[in-house]
């Protein structure tokens, strides 16, 4: 089987990036012959399962003479927003994703592709090759896009329709699938989310230091709640030298960062910023940290949450949409808090004076959970990687 994955955006930079790269691996695993497509500029350093075709559109260049666009408005590097986009700057990003895409298929002739986003490059590759079998995955930030961005609805819907079939993180996706794009319901297929076993495990007893460690993997924004978290610090009792903050991450917006910087030199305990990490070393500060927390206010499925609780940590998350379902559906033995989510507007803003109730609230989760010992990490062992591939797989023996 061959299949040509598809996205706009940088390949492992964020959590659909990760879902792209991660699936190729488990469908070479497989046997499968692979190629893939991605956003990138000529500096980047993109890894690849070993044998798969690489066919990327090169931003800031002389076609493209902008940056990455996307999918969120505070990417984790220099990126341009959707909305941002010009008439001009629309058609480049076509004529690019378009030509590359044309070489590709001629060249690879997939009996299967996959488009990462419900969105613009989607729609434009559906339009473009209506003969082929295409699927398309939903990561929620594309459902925020048509919500909150003006930018061809009408012709991303129309061409979204048409995709052979949607798969959806988990049932709050599903929903809005079907609202934003009128599909009906045996066109989507809820997937959940994998994560990698051989990376996130627990290796060995937590730091026995007497210090508890709270920790935040994430874009360092405010719609990932880390301005509340840091704030809600205040409202705990515990000792300076009894508790220790860590913020895994890039900087979304250079002048939020800064802000967030602020706040956190005049926290009540200490805060390091680690920056962005790799996986391994991400799982090592899962294994030294007791407390896992993100207080985000829009997300879809969080990888970090499944890693987290692989690693061993207790969970303290925003009562997302269909995140508790999922988690409890998927997993045993699970200790997490859900924080009630804050009043929000324009999907993804929490409204400010809803701020300070929910603030109190994460605290009063957070020592609940420095309060309670648990003895041995969650089982994740039903969520994974191979089986995602698997059913997509499955689905598309079925179907064709």
């Amino acid at each position: 089987m061959r299949i040509l994955s598809i996205t706009a955006q940088k390949p492992s930079s964020t959590g659909s990036g990760i879902y792209l790269t991660e699936l190729v691996k488990e469908f070479a695993k497989s046997g499968c012959t692979q190629a893939v497509i991605a956003g990138v500029t000529r500096e980047d350093q993109v890894e690849l399962q070993e044998g798969t075709a690489w066919y990327p559109v090169l931003f800031e260049s002389e076609s493209l003479p902008f940056p990455v666009v996307g999918m969120s408005d505070e990417m984790p590097y220099q990126s341009t927003r959707y909305c941002d986009l010009t008439e001009t700057m629309t058609r480049q990003f076509e004529e690019a994703f378009l030509e590359v895409a044309e070489k590709a298929v001629r060249e690879f002739q997939p009996d299967l592709i996959l488009c990462h986003h419900l969105y613009l490059l989607t729609a434009i590759i559906r339009e473009r090759f209506p003969s082929h079998a295409i699927y398309g995955f939903c990561h929620n930030t594309d459902l925020r896009q048509m919500q909150k961005t003006d930018l061809k609805r009408s012709y991303i819907r129309e061409q979204i329709r048409k995709l052979d079939h949607i798969f959806v993180p988990q049932s709050a996706q599903k929903q809005g699938v079907q609202k934003i794009y009128d599909m009906p319901e045996e066109q989507i297929t809820i997937l959940g989310m994998g994560y990698n076993k051989d990376v996130f495990h627990v290796m060995g007893k937590k730091p026995e230091d007497g210090i508890t460690r709270l920790v935040f993997a994430g874009k360092i924004a405010e719609k990932k709640g880390v301005k509340s978290l840091i704030k809600s610090l205040s409202y705990l009792p515990c000792k300076r030298e009894e508790l220790e903050v860590l913020l895994a991450g890039s900087a979304g917006n250079e002048t939020e960062f800064r802000q967030i910087q602020d706040l956190a030199s005049k926290c009540p305990y200490p805060v390091r910023f680690l920056g962005r990490l790799a996986q391994p070393e991400l799982a090592r500060v899962y294994n030294q940290s007791d407390v896992f927390v993100l207080p985000s206010f829009f997300d879809g499925l969080p990888l970090t949450v499944i890693e987290a609780l692989a690693c061993g940590d207790r969970v303290v998350v925003t009562d997302l949409p269909g995140i508790r379902d999922w988690i409890e559906s998927n997993t045993s033995g699970a200790f997490v808090r859900y924080v009630p989510m804050p009043k929000m507007q324009n999907t993804d803003e929490a409204v400010e004076e809803s701020l300070p109730v929910f603030e109190r609230n994460l605290a009063d989760a957070l020592f609940a959970s420095i309060q309670t010992e648990t003895k041995k990490a969650a089982d994740v062992s039903r969520i994974s990687w191979a089986a995602i591939a698997k059913k997509i797989r499955n689905f598309f023996d079925e179907s064709f």
